[in-house]
């Protein structure tokens, strides 16, 4: 990759799209004011300026890297991301729709022609067309697929076999496989003679004649090694050894534990069939938090910030709708105790900070339970000492902070009883909170759902529901 091309830093990638935006912004005024002038052979003139801010266009477009092109296509609206990708290089096509967003991607690849988007496929290594093959229109894999090769054909057959969140769906095939019995030298006459080596290649796979995986070797045990000794004598045994069924979560956490760049993949038998790679891994941890992000707002998919209305309002529609119905059954809550509001006008005052600190402690729960879920820290037996923590927690803070709260009550309107009944809601909210923050991602996991998803949403129904029907219960009964 020439150096002109080499990924930029953040503020860089902001600078990238603030001259994009600018010379596109520049293109727009000067052929507008060009199309309004009377001139001679005006057509000749207005197509001159549009070719030369074209030129001006694709010359700072080719200048960059493939991800910061993903980048800026993101962040442009729908007309100008089109023109933008019109000057695109077309071998570069398929890169570039890796790296984007699923919903832009999904905006580029209907913009395509059949052609474009075989020529673009098959740009592409199998493991790479896996990952963009959902997206692809039938007709145009049936014919990437027939362009294959045999061997490449039954790599794309395996990678698209894999469930996604496997170590399978992460793994590439481009690796280096040497045997045993051979001498260091002749590994390095062999490596000589590749054209490159895969990226991220920091070590080198032993296999058996059966293909079965033997060992690793390093690249740097490789070099600083007399050339003489054999690839028995140095190379490792005791490496990380992956299968394709294995979870692509628990390889990202074993890539951090051991500070991997890559781990050999085996199937039933011992065989060496791929490899995982730490980019691999380091978009799926991004993908996953991004989606874990997504599920705790209530959002089904990822948006593309410039599509339609349409879409992006039905995007947001399932967990609104429950929004609703639990706004809907604490404003019933709160109807119940209409004549209590009325008679002691300070609890309609009162009772959102009741609501508010119980669903910001139950938020707090459930991020840490779903984290340690997804680090697969927490097991049943561990799960009751985990549920009786939080209860002390929150009964910990009840009497802290709902304490404070009371005081102030108390003070705010000369009113010891109800500082004690804000006390006494305030903690029975928080354990209401505790409970139901352990108990909805813990259901969530096993029932094999993600429990990320809508937990936010439910938690926050329950305390309000909850810490309006016990505050104003307990009002009613000690101080009505």
């Amino acid at each position: 990759m020439s150096e002109a091309k080499e990924s930029s830093a953040p503020d860089s990638v902001q600078e990238h799209l603030q001259e994009i935006n600018a010379l596109l912004e520049k293109q727009r005024l000067v052929e507008g004011l060009v199309h309004k002038q009377e001139m001679p052979r005006h057509e000749l003139v207005e197509s001159l300026v549009h070719k030369q801010h074209l030129a001006e266009l694709q010359k700072k477009l080719d200048s960059l890297h493939s991800a910061d092109i993903a980048y800026i296509l993101e962040a442009l609206p729908r007309d100008q991301r089109l023109a933008v990708w019109d000057l695109v290089k077309a071998d570069r096509d398929g890169e570039i729709l890796l790296e984007v967003s699923e919903p832009v991607r999904e905006s580029l690849i209907a913009y395509m022609e059949p052609a474009e988007l075989v020529a673009a496929a098959e740009t592409l290594d199998a493991d790479e067309l896996a990952d963009l093959a959902p997206d692809l229109p039938d007709d145009v894999m049936q014919d990437v697929f027939r362009a294959l090769s045999v061997e490449e054909r039954e790599q794309l057959r395996a990678a698209m076999s894999y469930a996604e969140g496997s170590v399978g769906a992460l793994m590439d095939f481009d690796l280096v496989t040497i045997r045993d019995d051979v001498a260091l030298e002749v590994v390095l006459r062999y490596l000589r003679r590749l054209d490159e080596l895969p990226d991220h290649t920091d070590q080198i796979f032993v296999v058996g004649r059966n293909e079965r995986l033997r060992g690793v070797l390093p690249v740097n045990t490789l070099l600083v090694n007399d050339p003489e000794r054999t690839v028995a004598e140095v190379m490792k045994t005791d490496m990380l050894v992956l299968t394709p069924a294995d979870k692509a979560a628990e390889a990202a956490q074993a890539f951090e534990r051991y500070d991997l760049v890559t781990a050999p993949v085996v199937d039933e038998r011992g065989r060496l069939v791929g490899r995982v790679s730490v980019d691999a891994v380091l978009d799926y941890v991004r993908e996953a938090a991004e989606n874990e992000r997504l599920n705790l707002g209530g959002l089904r998919e990822e948006e593309d910030i410039f599509s339609s209305v349409w879409a992006s309002a039905r995007n947001r529609w399932p967990w609104l709708a429950v929004n609703l119905v639990t706004a809907f059954v604490a404003s019933r809550v709160i109807g119940v105790f209409e004549g209590s509001i009325e008679r002691l006008v300070a609890l309609a005052a009162l009772m959102p900070i009741v609501a508010g600190i119980g669903g910001n402690s139950g938020n707090q729960t459930i991020t840490m339970i779903v984290r340690s879920l997804a680090l697969g820290q927490i097991s049943q037996s561990s799960a009751r000492a985990l549920l009786r923590k939080e209860i002390v927690i929150a009964l910990l803070n009840g009497v802290v902070w709902g304490g404070i709260i009371g005081v102030f009550a108390m003070l705010l309107y000369r009113s010891v009883p109800l500082g004690l009944v804000m006390t006494a809601a305030m903690t029975l909210n928080l354990l209401v909170a505790a409970l139901f923050g352990v108990f909805i991602p813990m259901l969530m996991y096993k029932l094999g759902r993600d429990p990320a998803v809508g937990s936010s949403v439910l938690i926050t129904a329950i305390t309000d529901s909850g810490g309006f029907f016990i505050f104003l219960g307990l009002a009613t009964l000690f101080l009505i």
